[in-house]
């Protein structure tokens, strides 16, 4: 028999009086109940029960092991209870890194509710767009624009997929020209994104032409936020995800160009360290995003 079920016979003995009575907690016939506690005494070379054919007493031994046996038992039931109150209720401190301009347009409204509804859970959010090393930095999880993922210990769930659309202010084009193709671009004053897929080279296509603009630009800025503020300034041209601009487009600050021609489009992933026995606060977070991604998309 299993040492731990040991254990619990013989405390069962100890605390019932009886062997009759312990198997009846058990579910063990009293032989069996019997048998278990001769085993447990073998294995540790002590007698720790007295038995007559009327009674049964604890030997001294028995006591001494008794006392440590209840302390190492209670500590143990309580442990698995913890375990399984936290696969049922999420809690403890969710670090999640994110871009700050994804989390501003698809999450930043709907997180108090998402508290709300797990109110033993706690959420740091580090808004940066820089890649950040889950394992080595010690977060749960993070929010990216990835191709593929170089770290196979990492689980990627897509979230979303936004087009890349070129864009700059009407007064932009009308004081240095509307291009009409690609290559009328490298004339133009670029704002470049150093995070993204394309930050030094620009790929457009159109049926089977494929064009190519290098990024020469005065101003690199690393959040998505600050390229959309030099956009709405008039200082350049830039590729940006539309769902950034989708409002200056729709209300005419920004003006898209080069409609025709394709380009990159941006895929947002939740991406975690792995799936075997994920955290609740890391599940009910995924879920969360899914659910929060598609309904913004729908809008």
């Amino acid at each position: 028999m299993d040492r731990y079920t040991l254990f619990q016979v013989f405390r069962q003995v100890a605390e019932q009086g009886s062997f009759a009575a312990a198997g009846r907690q058990l579910g063990l016939s009293a032989p069996t109940i019997s048998k278990s506690v001769a085993e447990l005494e073998a294995h540790l070379g002590v007698r720790l029960i007295h038995r007559t054919t009327r009674r049964m007493s604890l030997t001294e031994e028995g006591k001494i092991y008794l006392e440590h046996l209840v302390r190492g038992l209670d500590a143990l039931i309580e442990a698995e209870e913890m375990i399984f109150n936290a696969k049922a209720s999420p809690h403890g401190v969710l670090k999640v890194s994110a871009p700050m301009t994804t989390t501003l347009i698809y999450l930043s409204e709907a997180i108090p509710d998402f508290l709300s509804a797990y109110p033993d859970l706690k959420l740091e959010m580090h808004l940066d767009d820089r890649r950040v090393d889950l394992v080595q930095e010690g977060f749960d999880l993070a929010i990216r624009g990835y191709g593929q993922l170089d770290d196979s210990r990492l689980v990627a769930r897509k979230l979303t997929v936004m087009p890349l659309v070129l864009c700059a202010t009407p007064n932009f084009f009308e004081i240095h020209g509307t291009p009409q193709t690609p290559m009328e671009l490298r004339d133009l004053e670029h704002i470049r994104f150093p995070y993204g897929h394309q930050a030094d080279v620009w790929t457009f296509r159109k049926n089977e032409q494929i064009e190519e603009v290098v990024v020469k630009a005065r101003y690199s800025v690393t959040s998505s936020l600050a390229v959309r503020d030099a956009l709405r300034a008039g200082f350049g041209v830039s590729l940006i995800p539309r769902p950034y601009v989708q409002q200056d487009l729709q209300t005419g600050i920004l003006q898209e160009v080069l409609q025709d021609w394709s380009t990159t489009e941006v895929t947002q992933y939740a991406i975690y360290p792995s799936r075997q026995h994920l955290a609740p606060k890391i599940r009910v977070f995924i879920d969360f995003l899914v659910e929060q991604f598609k309904k913004m998309d729908n809008l």
